[in-house]
């Protein structure tokens, strides 16, 4: 596959993160600019000469606006001359409702990816939220998907933190990154055994109400202990899981996940819960940002054949 010619992206927070991966394959990062009419429509305005395989930035948390930004940007940008269009998209949303559980119910996750498969040629995400669909080429049928994991990162990160951490899912579905991360923390620091982890049980009564339960016979005293997630939203799962962590005699608790989708009363939330700190990957701008998600992305670029453009 071709490299990129260009990167543009669409807001000042994430151009850090942009001009990272940039840098790193070689291709010029442009700012596309946004003006908000009075009555809430946008107009933007992208590079006037595109060429080549341009590549879009768009994270989509809080995603309903930056959505209809990729609607309007990824034809403007063929229109202007690009041949290939790639979205990169740290936080890939609606991935979720990927079923219809009462009668009417949108399947957002199969509209939604769809319709991005219809813009774009390439995807490139970190850890998609998967449940019932086992890979993101199903969500984006006839769309190439580039699928990134910052699992390894939250362990590494774990592992230059802490002295002996034990790595835990909050619940079953965090089972991979918790194995993954637990192998690259383990690399680490030199050796071949993973970092000790394991993963809570869960029972979800509502979005907002959770119990959770540890694994039999799991000794948590005088423990550091580190939950490890992909996402956290409303961190209800993560505080039923930290209280029970301490109530066992964990000496500490603190938090790792890819994406941070939490808002301020959801993090104090957590602080409020017992947890000592809260790491997470910049795919998400937010205040817990402490790990780099470009390494992760390059590499999963590069695997894909996307390297250092041509003209670099």
């Amino acid at each position: 596959m071709r490299g990129l010619t260009q990167l543009l992206v669409f807001d000042d927070t994430e151009r850090p993160a942009a001009q990272r991966l940039g840098a790193a394959l070689g291709v010029p990062v442009a700012g596309v600019q946004r003006h908000r009419f009075p009555d809430g429509e946008l107009r933007l305005r992208l590079p006037p000469r595109l060429a080549g395989h341009v590549g879009l930035w768009r994270s989509l948390g809080r995603p309903n606006e930056k959505l209809v930004e990729l609607l309007i940007a990824a034809p403007a940008a063929r229109a202007l001359g690009a041949r290939e269009l790639t979205l990169v998209c740290p936080y890939l949303a609606y991935m979720r409702q990927d079923a219809a559980f009462t009668p009417g119910e949108a399947v957002s996750q199969r509209h939604v990816g769809r319709w991005l498969a219809g813009l774009f040629d390439t995807v490139a995400t970190v850890d998609p939220h998967l449940h019932r669909v086992a890979t993101l080429d199903e969500v984006l049928p006839g769309c190439r998907c580039i699928t990134a994991s910052a699992a390894g990162a939250l362990g590494e990160h774990a592992a230059r933190r802490l002295g002996d951490p034990l790595l835990l899912g909050p619940d079953e579905e965090s089972l991979p990154w918790v194995h993954a991360a637990a192998r690259a923390g383990g690399a680490c620091r030199g050796g071949d055994a993973p970092l000790d982890h394991a993963v809570c049980i869960k029972v979800r009564g509502g979005d907002r109400e959770v119990r959770v339960t540890l694994p039999a016979a799991l000794d948590l005293r005088g423990r550091e202990v580190v939950l490890v997630d992909d996402v956290a939203s409303t961190g209800a799962t993560l505080r039923a899981a930290a209280r029970l962590c301490l109530a066992q005699g964990a000496s500490s608790v603190d938090v790792a996940v890819v994406h941070a989708l939490l808002s301020p009363a959801g993090s104090a939330g957590l602080h409020a819960a017992g947890v000592r700190g809260l790491w997470s990957t910049d795919s998400i701008v937010h205040p817990s940002n402490t790990i780099d998600i470009v390494p992760a992305l390059l590499a999963a670029f590069e695997a894909a054949g996307i390297s250092r453009s041509p003209a670099a």
